[in-house]
């Protein structure tokens, strides 16, 4: 029987990160998949990052894992999303070929040190139903380990649908996950059933790219990972078209044929990335929804239809789709479908991810609820981290939501639990202003340093990039201006005799930084990326310097206890809703009312006064 320290389930993007980040701390690792080609597949959309999962992959990058790396590698269309608002909200995005992105996942994997790869199929666990000590495969052989991750996907107890016809499958071209499912329902979690869908895939050599509008990348790309500065990959367009009322009218009238609203699914599908028929149903006064047509590779015909995802029979997704401008002949090579699965309530996990109640057990990816191969990649470090830890009887380790998105992720999974597959948006993250994408690096990389599971080369790359922007920094402050003197520069500002530092003009919308930069002689030698994270820096200082304050003062008061009579709506500032919630709920510790739907960072801050004034009224 081999030994390892950590075993890690599953090669999907969660378990690439466990397994990466576990070897990365010392611990010796055996990634377990049914086959090679499982290795770095897009399952559904050939896209990585996006708004919200852009910063989370930029935070697993800073913890030196692997998603950024192979994107820049695949990518062959980069664009940053909402670039005409400020870099808090912006989201780094590409669209993946797929044959490059498993190669690279492949290429990185198999040589990867302290991962060993092993092919085949994961039955059962052993050792007791409170605690894990390895895993048994189909053949009866076993694998001993001292902490497991279980990264399934949508594989456990997996069916997918199309039209009335349903079949066992984690994915289309590949079994379900039964007997996994069994061995983990000794454990008693509490489990239910959530459901996704993907589009049929298209033949690009079918489809009228004449009649169709074309989206190009950016000319300024901006790529994932710290360590790389510009694609690899050829770059290239997609195009664009719309459903339209013809379109809608083939849904309205086969409704009842789809596996969602014929009956056949039970489990609910993400709000956020409906299919055409939830889009038809929830949204009937619309009379088009754009379709984003995403080529699958650079030498592969495959068409990914973005926005028309679907359970509908296939003679449907034929009529519906040739009723669209420009795919009047596209040619189906695969019919879209549902897929429905079994997750664990995260609420049963420990901010590390283990299972509270089973020791030696970690999960991470969609069996918790989520969607998104962001959101998998982020809870894969974070599992496969405090899997080493736990194997090397260090503590675990917990991202808090005031540093980083994986923290406001797992607190929320693990809080709050999910009712439909949960994905990552900047709205969620109550210190955006401080957790942007261009900054991952600074707030993580120390972290990750400190923990062990970051590698030298990345130490000697943040040391450098650190040093410049230092350097930079000290250098922008200490740099100041009069309003005469930046007049005879050709820069409008009040009269008022204050001299302005150049970090501080950096921060004003109205200055130009091109220009300002190079009217300055000093900043002659300042990359154009430090210029950029300073500008980014100085845009949010005022406001980043107020949320660092309240969140220092939230984390050094969560254990602080709360009045279990205190009249909530007496709370000056304090909205009628969460002084409700507050009432309603009766949280004993601000840790407690931090958790509380709505909950912001302001009105912790107005708790920690209410409490904090009657210690000293008391005194």
């Amino acid at each position: 029987m081999k030994h390892f320290d950590v075993i890690v389930v599953g090669a999907g993007h969660a378990g690439l990160e466990a397994a990466t980040a576990a070897a990365r701390m010392g611990s010796s690792v055996a990634l377990v998949t049914m086959r090679k080609e499982d290795i770095g597949t897009l399952s559904c959309n050939p896209a990585i990052g996006g708004l919200g999962k852009g910063h989370l992959v930029r935070e697993v990058d800073a913890l030196d894992g692997v998603m950024g790396r192979i994107a820049d590698k695949a990518g062959i269309q980069f664009r940053l999303l909402n670039r005409r608002k400020g870099p808090a909200v912006q989201g780094p995005r590409a669209q993946m070929d797929r044959k490059l992105y498993r190669e690279t996942a492949w290429e990185m994997l198999s040589s990867y040190p302290g991962v060993e790869l092993i092919f085949g199929e994961v039955t059962a666990f052993t050792g007791t139903d409170r605690k894990v000590t390895g895993v048994q495969m189909a053949d009866g052989s076993e694998i001993a380990g001292i902490s497991t991750v279980l990264t399934t996907g949508t594989f456990l107890n997996g069916v997918i649908h199309v039209g009335d016809v349903s079949r066992p499958a984690g994915r289309w071209g590949n079994d379900a996950s039964v007997g996994l499912a069994g061995s983990l329902a000794k454990f008693g979690l509490p489990m239910s059933r959530l459901k996704t869908g993907t589009p049929p895939r298209l033949d690009g050599g079918t489809i009228n790219w004449s009649a169709l509008d074309m989206q190009p990348g950016d000319d300024d790309p901006v790529v994932f990972s710290y360590l790389n500065d510009r694609p690899y990959a050829k770059q290239i367009s997609c195009g664009i078209t719309h459903t339209n009322e013809a379109t809608h009218k083939i849904i309205q009238d086969n409704l009842h044929r789809s596996a969602m609203y014929g009956g056949h699914i039970s489990g609910r599908g993400p709000r956020y990335c409906p299919s055409i028929e939830d889009k038809v149903v929830r949204f009937a006064e619309k009379t088009s929804h754009q379709i984003f047509l995403e080529p699958e590779g650079l030498d592969d015909s495959t068409v990914y239809p973005n926005g028309i995802s679907t359970s509908l029979p296939v003679e449907v997704q034929e009529a519906y789709v040739h009723s669209i401008a420009g795919l009047e002949n596209a040619v189906i090579l695969q019919p879209g479908y549902a897929v429905e699965y079994d997750f664990v309530d995260p609420t049963c996990l420990r901010h590390s991810l283990q299972v509270g109640s089973v020791e030696g057990l970690f999960l991470a990816g969609q069996i918790n609820g989520t969607t998104g191969y962001e959101e998998a990649a982020g809870q894969g470090l974070v599992a496969g981290l405090n899997a080493a830890l736990s194997a090397q009887d260090r503590d675990a380790h917990h991202f808090s939501r005031t540093d980083s998105y994986i923290g406001v992720m797992i607190d929320d999974l693990v809080t709050r639990g999910v009712t439909e597959p949960y994905r990552m948006f900047t709205s969620r993250a109550e210190f955006r202003l401080s957790l942007r994408a261009d900054n991952a690096d600074r707030r993580l990389t120390p972290v990750g340093i400190e923990l062990g599971c970051v590698g030298s080369e990345r130490r000697a790359h943040f040391a450098k990039r650190s040093a410049a922007y230092s350097a930079a920094r000290s250098l922008a402050e200490g740099l100041k201006f009069s309003p005469n003197e930046l007049s005879d520069l050709g820069f409008k500002v009040r009269l008022d005799g204050q001299k302005r530092s150049v970090f501080a003009l950096l921060g004003m919308a109205d200055i130009d930084r091109d220009v300002l930069v190079a009217s300055i002689p000093e900043l002659a030698d300042v990359s154009r990326e430090t210029v950029s994270q300073l500008a980014n820096d100085a845009l949010y200082h005022q406001y980043a310097e107020r949320q660092d304050r309240d969140a220092s003062a939230i984390k050094a008061n969560e254990a602080l206890t709360l009045d279990p009579n205190a009249d909530y709506s007496n709370v000056g500032g304090l909205s009628a809703e969460l002084a409700r919630k507050l009432g309603e709920r009766r949280p004993q510790t601000l840790a407690e009312a931090s958790k509380i739907e709505g909950m912001t960072p302001a009105a912790l801050t107005l708790l920690i006064a209410l409490v904090k004034s009657k210690v000293r009224m008391s005194a």
